[in-house]
């Protein structure tokens, strides 16, 4: 009751700035980690493994967090499941501030990667289906945006700790984003999309007045009944004939957006600038200048993401990506990492590589994940996305440092260059264009262009 008083107070900025809120804490354990090793490993000894494992073990979590929220929101709603995936986060920032060793350490990031896994899931659903059709796109993208808040947030705390190797306030300082989500989430409203199917259309159509024009609402309530009369249980769509390839599709993509080589910079940029010869402070500082720059191009792809086909923006962020790896091997192998010159050469190709991937690939994926998958299975089948995203996380984050050690930094990064070719085979023949068109109309194509292959065979 309270929360249904407080959505309606609430500002069309206000919705989507606390929808994407969880964004940011993601992006905040993402990126914290990084700097916190440098000091944890004074305090707590760490192997090439054991390292690997405090990082990966949020991933594991978020395996877990990912593929339980997704049904639990297309149950009790997604603003319900956003409020557990709060409280989680602050309890896995209390336990990881408190760790005296490498189990509890793990242990606290289980607990944040089962609300990682929670805010991937339940995040850009909840956004995509408030946003109107022809601001999709971009208010979608604030998840991403959020994240790369998140990620340079952790940074600057980072650098602020770091002359007191204060890795405790690092992990800890988590709990006041945290804080802000829980007490946040009361002033939430509900999907209207969800509220048709559980609730009522009166309902829906209190909150479509939040964020669409009165013209709009009458057409868009059409279109959600009509989809919702072609629809059965959410297991049975998941298990559709019709749905099975739109399924893998997002899976896969959701696979290459973090085995293309992001989440290497973001867990392990200042582990790599420290080995090439820059100073702790100096090495957060540069991925402070990254974290920068991922925001400012996140902020420019949101204002041209809906003016702009999906497909052609991922293009373009591929073969630039791919450069920018390609023209970093060669460098290390060339010039080497034992010189200034040769840090600040990976500083400038690793910022190059973030400049297309938050152009593109970044905000992309959060806006398109959704679009993809019908209403009555959307939460669960954008969960069972983010549950492979969190496989392909924890494996960077696992084996990244192991094969630095055993090829060489140049040349896993040339991997990561082989994987973004194969994504951009994959981005030309598989994905869908999905910009301007309504998320029951991308239903409806769906069904259609399965049901015409049914019935050719």
């Amino acid at each position: 009751m309270i929360g249904n008083m407080a959505s309606k107070i609430v500002s069309k900025k206000l919705i989507f700035f606390l929808g994407a809120l969880g964004g940011l804490l993601y992006g905040y354990d993402m990126g914290v980690i990084s700097g916190a090793l440098l000091f944890i490993k004074d305090d707590i000894p760490l192997t090439s493994f054991t390292e690997g494992l405090v990082v990966s073990s949020m991933l594991f979590g978020a395996i877990l967090g990912s593929g339980f929220s997704g049904p639990l929101s297309d149950r009790f709603g997604r603003r319900r499941v956003v409020f557990m995936v709060a409280i989680i986060f602050i309890v896995g920032a209390l336990v990881l501030a408190s760790a005296t060793n490498m189990a509890t350490l793990v242990v606290g990031r289980l607990i944040i990667g089962l609300a990682v896994g929670g805010s991937t899931a339940i995040v850009p659903v909840y956004l995509s289906e408030m946003a109107p059709t022809n601001q999709r796109g971009s208010l979608s993208s604030l998840n991403q945006l959020m994240i790369t808040i998140g990620i340079l947030a952790s940074y600057l705390v980072n650098y602020a700790f770091a002359p007191i190797e204060g890795w405790r306030w690092m992990v800890g300082l988590a709990v006041v984003p945290s804080l802000i989500l829980m007490i946040g989430v009361i002033f939430m409203p509900e999907s209207p999309r969800w509220l048709l199917e559980h609730r009522s259309e009166a309902a829906a159509r209190s909150v479509l007045k939040l964020t669409r024009k009165p013209a709009d609402i009458d057409a868009e309530i059409q279109e959600m009944r009509e989809i919702n009369e072609l629809s059965d249980s959410t297991w049975k769509v998941l298990s559709s004939s019709w749905l099975r390839p739109t399924l893998i599709v997002g899976c896969c993509f959701a696979l290459f957006q973090q085995i293309i080589g992001i989440n290497a910079i973001i867990y392990y940029a200042p582990t790599i600038f420290s080995e090439a010869g820059l100073g702790d402070a100096t090495a957060i500082l540069g991925t402070v200048g990254i974290g920068s720059v991922n925001v400012i191009v996140t902020i420019f792809a949101i204002m041209i993401i809906d003016k702009i086909d999906r497909k052609k923006l991922l293009v373009t962020g591929n073969i630039g990506m791919v450069a920018a790896l390609i023209i970093m091997a060669l460098l290390i192998w060339t010039i080497g990492l034992d010189t200034s010159f040769g840090a600040w050469i990976i500083v400038a190709c690793l910022t190059l590589f973030i400049i297309f991937f938050a152009f593109t690939w970044g905000p992309i994926l959060w806006v398109m994940l959704p679009e993809l998958f019908p209403m009555r299975a959307r939460g669960a089948a954008t969960g069972i996305a983010a549950l492979v995203l969190s496989i392909g996380s924890l494996l960077v984050a696992q084996f990244f440092p192991l094969l630095s050690d055993a090829l060489g930094i140049g040349e896993v990064f040339l991997v990561f260059a082989v994987i973004g070719i194969a994504a951009l085979i994959f981005v030309i023949k598989f994905l869908p264009e999905t910009r301007s068109r309504s998320l029951e109309e991308i239903e409806a194509e769906l069904r259609k262009r399965t049901s015409a292959k049914n019935a050719q065979s």
